[in-house]
Protein backbone atom coordinates (compact mmCIF):
# COMPACT_ATOMS: atom_id res chain seq x y z
CA UNK A 1 0.00 0.00 0.00
CA UNK A 2 1.63 3.43 -1.22
CA UNK A 3 2.36 5.40 1.85
CA UNK A 4 1.55 9.09 2.65
CA UNK A 5 4.30 11.96 2.96
CA UNK A 6 4.80 12.52 6.35
CA UNK A 7 5.31 16.69 4.97
CA UNK A 8 2.01 16.11 3.24
CA UNK A 9 -0.72 18.24 4.34
CA UNK A 10 -3.54 15.55 4.62
CA UNK A 11 -2.38 13.92 7.54
CA UNK A 12 -2.87 16.98 9.86
CA UNK A 13 -6.64 17.02 8.81
CA UNK A 14 -6.91 13.43 8.45
CA UNK A 15 -4.74 11.77 11.09
CA UNK A 16 -6.02 8.18 10.57
CA UNK A 17 -4.41 8.51 7.16
CA UNK A 18 -0.80 8.31 9.28
CA UNK A 19 -1.61 4.45 10.34
CA UNK A 20 -4.10 3.39 7.62
CA UNK A 21 -1.25 1.74 5.51
CA UNK A 22 -0.95 -0.47 8.39
CA UNK A 23 -4.19 -1.97 8.23
CA UNK A 24 -3.72 -5.56 6.82
CA UNK A 25 -5.83 -8.81 7.03
CA UNK A 26 -4.00 -9.56 10.42
CA UNK A 27 -4.56 -6.27 12.25
CA UNK A 28 -8.19 -6.41 10.77
CA UNK A 29 -8.88 -9.66 12.61
CA UNK A 30 -7.35 -8.98 15.84
CA UNK A 31 -9.10 -5.26 15.96
CA UNK A 32 -12.75 -6.79 15.09
CA UNK A 33 -12.03 -9.77 18.05
CA UNK A 34 -11.17 -6.70 20.21
CA UNK A 35 -14.29 -4.45 19.14
CA UNK A 36 -16.62 -6.94 20.05
CA UNK A 37 -15.28 -7.56 23.00
CA UNK A 38 -15.73 -3.77 23.48
CA UNK A 39 -19.43 -3.63 21.92
CA UNK A 40 -20.47 -6.51 24.62
CA UNK A 41 -18.60 -4.25 27.23
CA UNK A 42 -20.06 -0.97 26.78
CA UNK A 43 -23.79 -2.40 25.74
CA UNK A 44 -24.45 -2.36 30.11
CA UNK A 45 -22.62 0.69 30.56
CA UNK A 46 -23.83 2.89 27.86
CA UNK A 47 -27.53 1.79 29.78
CA UNK A 48 -26.02 2.43 33.12
CA UNK A 49 -24.08 5.66 32.06
CA UNK A 50 -27.24 7.27 30.82
CA UNK A 51 -29.36 6.73 33.58
CA UNK A 52 -26.65 8.49 35.78
CA UNK A 53 -26.70 11.43 33.56
CA UNK A 54 -30.20 11.79 33.92
CA UNK A 55 -31.44 10.81 29.87
CA UNK A 56 -33.11 7.75 28.54
CA UNK A 57 -31.08 4.61 28.09
CA UNK A 58 -30.83 4.88 24.77
CA UNK A 59 -28.98 8.14 24.72
CA UNK A 60 -26.25 6.52 26.58
CA UNK A 61 -25.65 3.85 23.80
CA UNK A 62 -25.73 6.65 21.20
CA UNK A 63 -22.65 8.05 22.65
CA UNK A 64 -21.66 5.07 22.76
CA UNK A 65 -21.76 4.77 19.02
CA UNK A 66 -20.74 7.82 17.55
CA UNK A 67 -18.27 9.21 19.85
CA UNK A 68 -15.58 6.59 20.04
CA UNK A 69 -15.23 6.41 15.87
CA UNK A 70 -14.28 10.03 15.44
CA UNK A 71 -12.63 10.17 18.46
CA UNK A 72 -10.60 7.01 17.25
CA UNK A 73 -9.74 8.76 13.95
CA UNK A 74 -8.93 11.94 14.77
CA UNK A 75 -6.96 10.88 18.07
CA UNK A 76 -3.25 9.90 18.07
CA UNK A 77 -4.04 6.80 20.04
CA UNK A 78 -4.08 3.58 18.63
CA UNK A 79 -5.82 1.71 22.07
CA UNK A 80 -8.15 4.80 23.62
CA UNK A 81 -11.78 4.12 23.07
CA UNK A 82 -13.91 7.15 24.28
CA UNK A 83 -17.34 7.43 24.80
CA UNK A 84 -20.33 7.60 27.62
CA UNK A 85 -18.45 7.82 31.23
CA UNK A 86 -18.99 7.87 34.74
CA UNK A 87 -17.84 11.02 35.55
CA UNK A 88 -18.66 13.14 32.86
CA UNK A 89 -22.56 11.75 33.12
CA UNK A 90 -22.80 12.55 36.66
CA UNK A 91 -21.45 16.63 35.73
CA UNK A 92 -24.24 16.50 33.19
CA UNK A 93 -26.63 15.34 35.66
CA UNK A 94 -25.25 17.56 38.28
CA UNK A 95 -24.99 21.20 36.06
CA UNK A 96 -28.00 20.12 33.70
CA UNK A 97 -30.44 19.49 36.18
CA UNK A 98 -30.46 22.57 37.38
CA UNK A 99 -32.20 23.95 34.26
CA UNK A 100 -34.10 21.31 33.54
CA UNK A 101 -36.00 17.89 35.20
CA UNK A 102 -34.04 15.25 34.33
CA UNK A 103 -35.37 12.81 31.54
CA UNK A 104 -37.19 15.60 30.14
CA UNK A 105 -37.08 16.64 26.40
CA UNK A 106 -35.88 20.24 27.42
CA UNK A 107 -33.04 18.12 30.00
CA UNK A 108 -31.91 16.46 26.40
CA UNK A 109 -32.20 19.58 24.55
CA UNK A 110 -29.73 21.28 27.22
CA UNK A 111 -27.50 18.10 27.35
CA UNK A 112 -26.71 18.06 23.86
CA UNK A 113 -26.20 22.01 23.67
CA UNK A 114 -23.39 21.05 26.80
CA UNK A 115 -21.94 18.42 24.54
CA UNK A 116 -21.80 21.12 21.58
CA UNK A 117 -20.49 23.62 23.63
CA UNK A 118 -17.94 21.36 25.53
CA UNK A 119 -16.75 19.88 22.23
CA UNK A 120 -16.01 22.89 20.89
CA UNK A 121 -13.82 24.22 24.03
CA UNK A 122 -11.87 21.46 23.60
CA UNK A 123 -11.12 21.81 20.18
CA UNK A 124 -9.95 25.31 20.62
CA UNK A 125 -8.16 24.25 22.71
CA UNK A 126 -6.61 21.50 21.00
CA UNK A 127 -6.02 24.22 17.59
CA UNK A 128 -4.13 26.65 19.90
CA UNK A 129 -1.43 23.96 20.94
CA UNK A 130 -2.54 23.83 24.95
CA UNK A 131 -2.27 20.06 25.08
CA UNK A 132 -0.07 20.86 28.09
CA UNK A 133 -2.74 22.13 29.98
CA UNK A 134 -4.09 19.02 31.70
CA UNK A 135 -0.11 18.84 33.04
CA UNK A 136 -1.39 21.10 35.69
CA UNK A 137 -4.27 19.39 37.22
CA UNK A 138 -2.53 16.55 38.77
CA UNK A 139 -3.57 12.86 39.29
CA UNK A 140 -4.15 13.54 43.08
CA UNK A 141 -7.26 16.02 41.91
CA UNK A 142 -8.63 13.66 39.83
CA UNK A 143 -8.26 10.61 41.79
CA UNK A 144 -10.42 12.76 44.54
CA UNK A 145 -12.79 13.95 42.37
CA UNK A 146 -13.30 10.39 41.36
CA UNK A 147 -13.41 9.14 44.51
CA UNK A 148 -16.05 12.14 45.36
CA UNK A 149 -18.30 11.18 42.09
CA UNK A 150 -18.31 6.96 42.44
CA UNK A 151 -19.55 8.21 46.15
CA UNK A 152 -22.54 10.42 44.77
CA UNK A 153 -23.14 7.77 42.32
CA UNK A 154 -23.81 5.48 44.65
CA UNK A 155 -25.69 7.33 46.70
CA UNK A 156 -27.84 8.72 44.03
CA UNK A 157 -28.83 4.49 42.90
CA UNK A 158 -30.27 4.38 46.93
CA UNK A 159 -33.81 5.53 45.94
CA UNK A 160 -33.44 3.01 42.61
CA UNK A 161 -32.34 -0.12 44.49
CA UNK A 162 -35.06 0.45 47.42
CA UNK A 163 -37.47 0.97 44.88
CA UNK A 164 -38.27 4.35 45.82
CA UNK A 165 -40.08 6.65 42.61
CA UNK A 166 -38.61 9.79 44.07
CA UNK A 167 -38.16 12.86 42.36
CA UNK A 168 -34.01 14.02 42.88
CA UNK A 169 -33.31 17.17 44.31
CA UNK A 170 -30.28 19.20 44.03
CA UNK A 171 -27.95 18.18 46.59
CA UNK A 172 -26.19 14.85 48.28
CA UNK A 173 -28.10 15.66 51.81
CA UNK A 174 -31.80 16.37 50.52
CA UNK A 175 -31.64 13.47 48.48
CA UNK A 176 -30.41 11.23 51.16
CA UNK A 177 -33.32 12.57 53.52
CA UNK A 178 -35.96 12.00 51.17
CA UNK A 179 -35.13 8.34 50.82
CA UNK A 180 -34.40 8.32 54.87
CA UNK A 181 -38.46 9.75 55.15
CA UNK A 182 -39.38 7.27 52.52
CA UNK A 183 -37.56 4.11 53.68
CA UNK A 184 -41.09 2.23 54.83
CA UNK A 185 -42.12 2.08 51.12
CA UNK A 186 -38.91 -0.01 50.11
CA UNK A 187 -39.84 -2.53 47.84
CA UNK A 188 -38.28 -5.54 48.89
CA UNK A 189 -38.61 -7.52 45.16
CA UNK A 190 -36.28 -4.41 44.22
CA UNK A 191 -33.85 -4.58 46.71
CA UNK A 192 -33.64 -8.46 46.04
CA UNK A 193 -32.92 -7.69 42.56
CA UNK A 194 -30.36 -5.31 42.77
CA UNK A 195 -28.48 -7.27 45.83
CA UNK A 196 -28.77 -10.17 43.46
CA UNK A 197 -27.24 -8.45 40.44
CA UNK A 198 -24.14 -7.18 42.56
CA UNK A 199 -23.45 -10.55 43.58
CA UNK A 200 -23.81 -12.01 40.07
CA UNK A 201 -21.63 -9.44 38.66
CA UNK A 202 -19.05 -10.28 41.33
CA UNK A 203 -19.22 -14.10 41.16
CA UNK A 204 -19.11 -14.15 37.54
CA UNK A 205 -16.01 -11.58 37.03
CA UNK A 206 -14.72 -14.03 40.10
CA UNK A 207 -15.51 -17.16 38.60
CA UNK A 208 -16.04 -16.14 34.82
CA UNK A 209 -13.86 -14.05 33.84
CA UNK A 210 -13.85 -13.96 30.20
CA UNK A 211 -17.36 -12.77 29.66
CA UNK A 212 -18.74 -9.71 30.01
CA UNK A 213 -20.09 -9.70 33.91
CA UNK A 214 -22.16 -6.41 34.38
CA UNK A 215 -24.04 -8.06 30.72
CA UNK A 216 -24.66 -11.57 32.54
CA UNK A 217 -25.82 -9.74 35.64
CA UNK A 218 -28.46 -7.69 33.93
CA UNK A 219 -29.53 -10.51 31.81
CA UNK A 220 -30.51 -12.32 35.37
CA UNK A 221 -32.19 -9.39 37.00
CA UNK A 222 -33.96 -8.95 34.16
CA UNK A 223 -35.45 -12.65 33.82
CA UNK A 224 -35.63 -12.25 37.42
CA UNK A 225 -38.32 -9.09 37.26
CA UNK A 226 -40.08 -10.83 34.78
CA UNK A 227 -40.70 -13.89 36.80
CA UNK A 228 -41.34 -11.69 39.68
CA UNK A 229 -44.32 -10.32 37.67
CA UNK A 230 -42.44 -6.92 36.34
CA UNK A 231 -44.20 -3.99 36.26
CA UNK A 232 -47.37 -5.76 38.30
CA UNK A 233 -44.91 -6.49 41.35
CA UNK A 234 -43.59 -2.91 41.79
CA UNK A 235 -41.06 -3.00 39.93
CA UNK A 236 -40.30 -0.10 37.78
CA UNK A 237 -38.43 -1.23 34.43
CA UNK A 238 -36.47 0.80 31.70
CA UNK A 239 -39.08 0.76 28.94
CA UNK A 240 -39.29 0.25 25.49
CA UNK A 241 -36.15 1.42 23.63
CA UNK A 242 -36.87 3.05 20.01
CA UNK A 243 -34.72 4.86 17.68
CA UNK A 244 -31.66 2.46 17.63
CA UNK A 245 -29.95 4.39 14.88
CA UNK A 246 -29.02 7.63 16.34
CA UNK A 247 -31.22 10.61 14.90
CA UNK A 248 -29.53 13.96 13.23
CA UNK A 249 -30.79 16.43 15.70
CA UNK A 250 -29.56 20.37 15.51
CA UNK A 251 -28.42 21.53 18.74
CA UNK A 252 -30.51 24.44 20.54
CA UNK A 253 -28.66 26.63 22.41
CA UNK A 254 -30.83 28.86 24.86
CA UNK A 255 -29.22 32.22 25.11
CA UNK A 256 -31.52 32.64 28.64
CA UNK A 257 -29.12 30.13 30.35
CA UNK A 258 -26.12 30.57 27.90
CA UNK A 259 -23.91 31.88 30.53
CA UNK A 260 -24.86 28.64 32.88
CA UNK A 261 -24.29 26.42 30.01
CA UNK A 262 -20.96 27.69 28.67
CA UNK A 263 -19.77 27.17 32.70
CA UNK A 264 -20.82 23.88 32.64
CA UNK A 265 -19.08 22.72 29.53
CA UNK A 266 -15.89 24.32 29.74
CA UNK A 267 -15.65 22.36 33.16
CA UNK A 268 -17.05 19.20 31.21
CA UNK A 269 -14.56 20.16 28.80
CA UNK A 270 -11.59 20.42 30.74
CA UNK A 271 -12.21 17.24 32.87
CA UNK A 272 -13.04 14.77 29.61
CA UNK A 273 -9.73 15.84 28.24
CA UNK A 274 -7.82 15.08 31.39
CA UNK A 275 -9.64 11.78 31.86
CA UNK A 276 -8.75 11.11 27.90
CA UNK A 277 -5.06 12.30 28.03
CA UNK A 278 -4.38 10.50 31.19
CA UNK A 279 -5.81 7.20 30.05
CA UNK A 280 -4.51 7.53 26.24
CA UNK A 281 -0.74 8.56 28.10
CA UNK A 282 -1.46 5.30 30.66
CA UNK A 283 -1.87 3.02 28.08
CA UNK A 284 0.91 4.86 25.47
CA UNK A 285 3.06 3.93 28.37
CA UNK A 286 2.60 0.08 28.20
CA UNK A 287 2.75 -0.13 23.89
CA UNK A 288 5.61 1.77 23.41
CA UNK A 289 4.00 4.49 21.00
CA UNK A 290 4.10 8.22 21.28
CA UNK A 291 1.18 10.45 21.80
CA UNK A 292 0.32 13.84 20.82
CA UNK A 293 -2.08 15.71 23.38
CA UNK A 294 -3.06 18.55 21.39
CA UNK A 295 -4.09 16.27 18.25
CA UNK A 296 -6.09 14.03 21.49
CA UNK A 297 -7.70 17.86 22.53
CA UNK A 298 -9.10 18.22 18.66
CA UNK A 299 -10.24 14.41 18.66
CA UNK A 300 -11.88 14.87 21.65
CA UNK A 301 -13.36 18.45 20.62
CA UNK A 302 -14.74 16.72 17.05
CA UNK A 303 -15.90 13.92 18.71
CA UNK A 304 -18.16 15.76 21.17
CA UNK A 305 -19.40 18.21 18.34
CA UNK A 306 -20.42 15.42 15.76
CA UNK A 307 -21.97 13.97 18.69
CA UNK A 308 -24.09 16.29 19.47
CA UNK A 309 -25.59 16.64 16.39
CA UNK A 310 -26.00 12.84 15.92
CA UNK A 311 -28.35 12.69 19.83
CA UNK A 312 -24.82 11.88 21.84
CA UNK A 313 -23.80 13.44 25.09
CA UNK A 314 -20.66 14.77 25.88
CA UNK A 315 -18.40 11.70 26.21
CA UNK A 316 -14.20 10.91 26.79
CA UNK A 317 -11.94 8.48 27.01
CA UNK A 318 -12.98 5.72 28.92
CA UNK A 319 -10.20 3.69 31.34
CA UNK A 320 -12.23 0.14 31.75
CA UNK A 321 -12.64 -0.06 27.80
CA UNK A 322 -9.56 1.31 26.98
CA UNK A 323 -7.70 -1.04 28.84
CA UNK A 324 -9.78 -4.13 27.77
CA UNK A 325 -9.17 -2.97 24.17
CA UNK A 326 -5.66 -2.78 24.66
CA UNK A 327 -5.49 -6.20 26.61
CA UNK A 328 -7.67 -8.06 24.09
CA UNK A 329 -4.78 -7.27 21.44
CA UNK A 330 -6.41 -4.64 19.43
CA UNK A 331 -4.07 -2.77 16.74
CA UNK A 332 -5.26 0.10 15.49
CA UNK A 333 -7.39 2.29 16.33
CA UNK A 334 -10.32 0.18 14.18
CA UNK A 335 -10.81 -1.64 17.02
CA UNK A 336 -13.43 1.46 18.68
CA UNK A 337 -15.00 1.91 15.09
CA UNK A 338 -15.55 -1.87 14.96
CA UNK A 339 -16.77 -1.69 18.82
CA UNK A 340 -19.36 1.08 17.62
CA UNK A 341 -21.03 -0.54 14.43
CA UNK A 342 -20.71 -3.71 16.03
CA UNK A 343 -23.26 -2.68 19.10
CA UNK A 344 -25.64 -1.35 16.48
CA UNK A 345 -25.50 -4.47 15.23
CA UNK A 346 -26.36 -6.32 18.63
CA UNK A 347 -28.78 -3.52 19.97
CA UNK A 348 -30.70 -4.45 16.42
CA UNK A 349 -31.47 -8.09 17.50
CA UNK A 350 -32.08 -7.64 21.43
CA UNK A 351 -33.32 -3.95 21.16
CA UNK A 352 -37.14 -5.53 22.79
CA UNK A 353 -35.34 -7.13 25.57
CA UNK A 354 -34.02 -4.09 26.67
CA UNK A 355 -37.16 -2.66 28.29
CA UNK A 356 -37.55 -5.54 30.42
CA UNK A 357 -34.71 -4.16 32.67
CA UNK A 358 -35.45 -3.48 35.81
CA UNK A 359 -34.20 0.03 37.56
CA UNK A 360 -32.98 -1.87 40.69
CA UNK A 361 -30.93 -3.80 39.11
CA UNK A 362 -28.89 -1.17 36.94
CA UNK A 363 -29.21 0.45 40.03
CA UNK A 364 -27.30 -2.33 41.03
CA UNK A 365 -24.63 -2.17 38.41
CA UNK A 366 -24.13 1.25 38.65
CA UNK A 367 -23.06 1.06 42.77
CA UNK A 368 -20.87 -1.53 41.90
CA UNK A 369 -19.23 0.32 38.65
CA UNK A 370 -18.97 3.33 41.32
CA UNK A 371 -17.23 1.26 43.48
CA UNK A 372 -14.73 0.78 41.05
CA UNK A 373 -14.41 4.11 40.09
CA UNK A 374 -12.08 4.63 43.15
CA UNK A 375 -8.64 4.37 43.20
CA UNK A 376 -7.83 2.71 46.56
CA UNK A 377 -4.56 2.03 45.93
CA UNK A 378 -3.26 5.44 45.09
CA UNK A 379 -5.63 6.55 47.98
CA UNK A 380 -3.40 4.76 50.10
CA UNK A 381 -0.09 5.99 48.68
CA UNK A 382 -0.97 9.18 48.63
CA UNK A 383 -2.00 9.24 52.13
CA UNK A 384 1.44 7.38 53.42
CA UNK A 385 3.18 9.67 50.55
CA UNK A 386 2.38 13.05 51.50
CA UNK A 387 0.33 15.41 54.30
CA UNK A 388 -0.11 17.82 51.46
CA UNK A 389 -1.32 15.76 48.63
CA UNK A 390 -3.64 14.25 51.31
CA UNK A 391 -5.33 17.61 52.02
CA UNK A 392 -6.22 18.08 48.50
CA UNK A 393 -7.36 14.70 48.00
CA UNK A 394 -9.58 15.44 50.93
CA UNK A 395 -10.44 19.03 49.48
CA UNK A 396 -11.34 17.93 46.12
CA UNK A 397 -13.85 14.86 47.34
CA UNK A 398 -15.29 17.11 49.99
CA UNK A 399 -16.12 20.01 47.21
CA UNK A 400 -16.93 17.18 44.81
CA UNK A 401 -19.34 16.03 47.52
CA UNK A 402 -20.24 19.52 48.56
CA UNK A 403 -20.94 22.11 46.21
CA UNK A 404 -21.55 22.14 42.32
CA UNK A 405 -19.66 19.67 40.52
CA UNK A 406 -17.99 21.96 37.54
CA UNK A 407 -16.37 23.38 40.59
CA UNK A 408 -15.15 20.76 42.02
CA UNK A 409 -11.99 20.10 40.20
CA UNK A 410 -11.32 23.83 39.69
CA UNK A 411 -11.02 23.97 43.73
CA UNK A 412 -8.41 20.68 43.77
CA UNK A 413 -6.63 22.76 41.55
CA UNK A 414 -6.31 25.80 42.87
CA UNK A 415 -5.72 24.26 46.27
CA UNK A 416 -2.90 22.23 44.67
CA UNK A 417 -1.38 25.14 43.24
CA UNK A 418 -1.62 26.79 46.65
CA UNK A 419 0.09 24.35 48.09
CA UNK A 420 2.23 23.45 45.24
CA UNK A 421 3.70 28.14 45.72
CA UNK A 422 3.97 27.04 49.65
CA UNK A 423 6.26 24.53 49.18
CA UNK A 424 8.13 26.09 46.30
CA UNK A 425 8.29 29.69 48.32
CA UNK A 426 9.78 27.86 51.28
CA UNK A 427 12.79 26.00 49.95
CA UNK A 428 15.08 24.21 52.65
CA UNK A 429 18.38 26.06 54.07
CA UNK A 430 20.45 24.17 56.10
CA UNK A 431 23.97 24.51 57.87
CA UNK A 432 26.28 21.92 56.64
CA UNK A 433 29.27 21.25 57.41
CA UNK A 434 32.45 18.44 56.38
CA UNK A 435 32.52 15.33 58.04
CA UNK A 436 35.98 14.01 58.76
CA UNK A 437 34.58 10.50 58.54
CA UNK A 438 33.32 10.93 55.10
CA UNK A 439 35.48 9.89 52.22
CA UNK A 440 36.60 13.28 50.86
CA UNK A 441 34.71 15.17 54.09
CA UNK A 442 31.03 14.93 52.75
CA UNK A 443 29.22 17.68 53.97
CA UNK A 444 26.48 16.81 55.90
CA UNK A 445 23.32 18.15 57.59
CA UNK A 446 24.19 19.30 60.91
CA UNK A 447 20.58 18.64 61.84
CA UNK A 448 21.44 14.90 61.36
CA UNK A 449 25.05 14.36 63.25
CA UNK A 450 26.54 17.45 65.07
CA UNK A 451 29.62 18.55 64.00
CA UNK A 452 32.39 21.32 64.34
CA UNK A 453 31.92 24.50 62.14
CA UNK A 454 34.78 26.86 60.91
CA UNK A 455 34.39 30.17 63.13
CA UNK A 456 34.95 32.34 59.55
CA UNK A 457 32.81 30.62 57.21
CA UNK A 458 29.27 29.24 57.39
CA UNK A 459 27.88 26.76 54.79
CA UNK A 460 24.44 26.62 53.45
CA UNK A 461 22.61 24.20 51.74
CA UNK A 462 19.82 25.61 49.36
CA UNK A 463 17.52 23.37 47.87
CA UNK A 464 14.93 25.06 45.68
CA UNK A 465 14.81 28.12 43.34
CA UNK A 466 15.44 31.81 44.14
CA UNK A 467 12.60 33.61 42.70
CA UNK A 468 10.46 36.47 44.04
CA UNK A 469 8.25 34.04 45.69
CA UNK A 470 11.35 32.52 48.16
CA UNK A 471 13.39 35.49 48.80
CA UNK A 472 11.85 36.22 52.03
CA UNK A 473 11.87 32.67 53.49
CA UNK A 474 15.92 32.12 52.47
CA UNK A 475 16.68 35.82 53.79
CA UNK A 476 14.37 34.91 57.15
CA UNK A 477 16.66 31.22 57.47
CA UNK A 478 20.17 33.09 56.92
CA UNK A 479 19.32 35.61 59.69
CA UNK A 480 17.74 32.78 61.91
CA UNK A 481 20.93 30.40 61.06
CA UNK A 482 23.86 33.01 60.47
CA UNK A 483 22.97 36.62 61.71
CA UNK A 484 21.34 35.17 64.95
CA UNK A 485 24.09 32.40 66.03
CA UNK A 486 26.44 33.99 68.50
CA UNK A 487 28.77 31.02 67.86
CA UNK A 488 29.08 32.60 64.41
CA UNK A 489 30.26 36.59 65.60
CA UNK A 490 33.17 36.27 63.70
CA UNK A 491 31.88 34.67 60.31
CA UNK A 492 32.60 37.00 58.01
CA UNK A 493 31.49 34.40 54.52
CA UNK A 494 29.06 32.69 53.04
CA UNK A 495 29.09 29.78 51.24
CA UNK A 496 26.26 28.39 49.46
CA UNK A 497 26.02 24.99 48.24
CA UNK A 498 24.29 25.74 45.29
CA UNK A 499 23.42 22.57 43.25
CA UNK A 500 19.81 22.25 44.61
CA UNK A 501 19.13 25.48 43.04
CA UNK A 502 16.92 25.07 39.63
CA UNK A 503 16.51 28.78 38.65
CA UNK A 504 17.04 32.26 39.96
CA UNK A 505 14.42 34.96 38.72
CA UNK A 506 15.19 38.75 38.29
CA UNK A 507 14.18 39.66 41.69
CA UNK A 508 16.21 36.72 42.96
CA UNK A 509 19.12 37.53 41.19
CA UNK A 510 18.69 40.98 42.68
CA UNK A 511 17.96 39.52 46.20
CA UNK A 512 21.81 38.00 45.51
CA UNK A 513 23.57 41.03 44.78
CA UNK A 514 22.16 42.64 47.59
CA UNK A 515 23.48 39.90 49.52
CA UNK A 516 26.53 40.07 48.30
CA UNK A 517 27.24 43.57 49.15
CA UNK A 518 26.28 43.06 53.04
CA UNK A 519 28.38 40.25 53.11
CA UNK A 520 31.13 42.74 51.59
CA UNK A 521 30.35 44.96 53.99
CA UNK A 522 31.01 43.04 57.08
CA UNK A 523 34.72 42.14 55.45
CA UNK A 524 34.20 38.94 53.72
CA UNK A 525 31.97 37.47 50.70
CA UNK A 526 28.83 35.39 49.81
CA UNK A 527 30.25 32.74 47.07
CA UNK A 528 28.27 29.94 45.30
CA UNK A 529 29.23 26.23 44.92
CA UNK A 530 28.15 23.97 41.90
CA UNK A 531 25.42 26.61 41.08
CA UNK A 532 23.74 24.95 37.42
CA UNK A 533 24.94 27.15 34.25
CA UNK A 534 21.20 27.90 33.54
CA UNK A 535 20.29 28.63 36.98
CA UNK A 536 23.02 31.59 36.77
CA UNK A 537 21.08 32.78 32.99
CA UNK A 538 19.50 35.81 34.21
CA UNK A 539 22.20 36.33 37.00
CA UNK A 540 25.13 36.57 33.64
CA UNK A 541 22.30 38.51 31.22
CA UNK A 542 21.33 41.12 33.83
CA UNK A 543 24.85 41.89 35.04
CA UNK A 544 24.02 40.51 38.44
CA UNK A 545 27.10 37.79 38.22
CA UNK A 546 29.88 40.65 37.62
CA UNK A 547 27.82 42.73 40.08
CA UNK A 548 28.59 40.14 42.72
CA UNK A 549 32.19 38.74 41.35
CA UNK A 550 32.88 36.25 38.65
CA UNK A 551 35.38 34.73 41.28
CA UNK A 552 32.73 34.46 43.81
CA UNK A 553 31.09 31.27 41.82
CA UNK A 554 32.83 28.05 41.63
CA UNK A 555 31.77 24.79 40.32
CA UNK A 556 32.50 22.60 43.13
CA UNK A 557 32.58 22.96 46.61
CA UNK A 558 36.08 21.21 46.81
CA UNK A 559 37.69 24.55 44.80
CA UNK A 560 35.60 26.61 46.44
CA UNK A 561 37.18 26.04 50.07
CA UNK A 562 40.67 25.22 48.54
CA UNK A 563 40.18 29.68 47.21
CA UNK A 564 38.54 30.73 50.79
CA UNK A 565 41.08 29.08 52.80
CA UNK A 566 43.59 31.22 51.21
CA UNK A 567 41.19 34.29 52.38
CA UNK A 568 40.89 33.12 55.92
CA UNK A 569 42.24 35.04 58.97
CA UNK A 570 45.49 33.65 60.02
CA UNK A 571 45.11 34.56 63.58
CA UNK A 572 41.67 33.45 63.97
CA UNK A 573 43.31 30.03 62.35
CA UNK A 574 46.11 29.41 64.57
CA UNK A 575 43.53 29.87 67.90
CA UNK A 576 41.43 27.42 66.23
CA UNK A 577 41.13 23.78 66.89
CA UNK A 578 38.48 22.61 64.95
CA UNK A 579 40.64 21.91 61.82
CA UNK A 580 37.77 20.50 59.71
CA UNK A 581 39.09 21.51 56.26
CA UNK A 582 41.65 19.28 54.43
CA UNK A 583 43.27 22.39 53.99
CA UNK A 584 43.60 23.13 57.75
CA UNK A 585 46.07 20.40 58.53
CA UNK A 586 48.72 22.19 56.98
CA UNK A 587 48.21 24.39 59.67
CA UNK A 588 50.10 23.95 63.39
CA UNK A 589 47.97 23.70 66.19
CA UNK A 590 47.37 25.95 68.79
CA UNK A 591 49.62 25.83 71.64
Amino acid sequence: METISKHSLLPHIFPFLRWWPEVNSGTVKSDLLSGLTGALIVLPQGVAFAAIAGLPPVYGLYTAMVTPIVAALWGSSRHLVSGPTTAISLVIFSTVGQLAEPGSQAFIQAALAVTLMAGAFQLLLGLARMGTLVNFVSHVVVAGFTAGAALLIALSQLKNLLGLNLKSENSLISNLANVWKNLELTNFYALGIGILTILTALLSKKYIPRIPNLLVALVLSSALAYFLGGADAGLRLVGEVSGIFPPFSIPSIDMKNFASLAQSAFAIALLGLIEAVAIARAVAAKSGQELDGNQEFVAQGLSNIVGSFWSCYAGTGSFTRTGLNYEAGAKTPLAAVFAALLLLLVLLLIAPLIAYLPIAGMAGVIILVAYNLIDWRFIKVVARASKRQTSVLIITLAATLLVDLEYAVFIGVMFSLIFYLQRTSSPNVAVVAPDPDEPNHRFIYLERKKLPECPQLKILRLDGSIFFGSINHISSEIRRLVDDDPAAADVKNLLVVAKGINFIDVAGSEWCMHEAKRWRDKGGGLYFAGLKIIAQDTLVRGGFKQAIGEDHFFVTKEEALSSLFGKMDRGICSNCRNRIFIECKELPMPA
